[in-house]
């Protein structure tokens, strides 16, 4: 868990359990999130799951949404080691996207199909504080604290949070949070026993595009420097990563088109996806 008041990292948190039930944190994107045929037998899933006492936080992006948006308001779209430039303009658009359109659109999802949801930012009762990455990024935010109070006590009220990445700083302004990075801090800081980071793709997928099953620490670095883990997959292992650095027990890397898959890995422990491993 980040502790930006001691400067460092902070002891690892207990995991938090109700009903000996764990607490799971969900990247929520892609085609998972905007393809009905996708979106609603997820959100069926989440429902069956938080039913069953599973305390669940879901962490959603919205880059496509933000490139409508500014592409309507000629606004252009930049990325620099896969992360997007945020202006002042773009930051705007961003923060009204992610936290109005996207968020509330999820949430009305998932409540028209059995789950309390209730969407929050990161922002909200300083959930997420972060200060600038680089100059060259813009308002892109590094997280240097994470504050779970506001997340626990969803929980203890049988809310699931549905956070959008937008984070504050301590000079007041809102900085753009890489979703996968926003979702892997907050698991950690929950001391998660799941991290699942929902994608378009099977997993990680080696030379010769088979899925790899499990990853170590290892071997994520040499498939970055040899380019086989490349573009929008490289912040997903290292969001693994930090979770699992920060008490997170597990990371995982799932198909978010394989039928009931969240269902069957977290219930059956069916073998889907990549475990990213510490």
């Amino acid at each position: 868990m980040y502790d930006g008041d001691n400067g460092g990292m902070a002891a690892a948190p207990a995991r938090i359990y109700v009903m000996n039930k764990p607490v799971i944190v969900i990247k929520y994107g892609g085609h998972a999130m905007d393809d009905p045929a996708l979106s609603i037998p997820f959100a069926g899933g989440l429902a069956r799951l938080s039913a069953r006492g599973m305390r669940l936080a879901v962490v959603h992006g919205g880059g496509p949404q933000i490139n409508a948006m500014l592409g309507r308001l000629n606004i252009p779209s930049r990325f620099e080691h896969g992360l997007r430039v945020t202006d002042e303009a773009t930051m705007e658009v961003v923060e009204m996207i992610l936290c109005g359109q996207v968020n509330k659109s999820v949430v009305s999802l998932f409540v028209q199909h059995g789950v309390r949801a209730a969407g929050i930012s990161g922002r909200d009762a300083g959930l997420l504080c972060a200060a600038q990455l680089n100059e060259e990024l813009g308002l892109v935010g590094e997280i240097q604290s994470v504050d779970i109070a506001l997340v626990s006590a969803l929980f203890d009220a049988g809310f699931v949070p549905v956070i959008a990445p937008v984070a504050g700083g301590a000079d007041g302004r809102s900085y753009n949070i890489n979703a996968d990075t926003a979702a892997g801090a907050l698991a950690g800081a929950l001391g998660a026993e799941y991290f699942v980071l929902i994608s378009d793709v099977p997993g990680v997928l080696d030379e010769d595009g088979r899925l790899i099953p499990s990853l170590t620490r290892r071997d994520v670095a040499r498939l970055v420097q040899e380019g086989v883990v490349h573009g929008g997959m490289i912040p997903k292992v290292l969001s693994c990563l930090h979770a699992l650095d920060e008490g997170c027990a597990r990371a995982l890397i799932l198909d978010g088109r394989a039928e009931s898959g969240l269902e069957r890995c977290l219930l059956e422990g069916a073998p889907l996806g990549t475990v990213v491993e510490g």
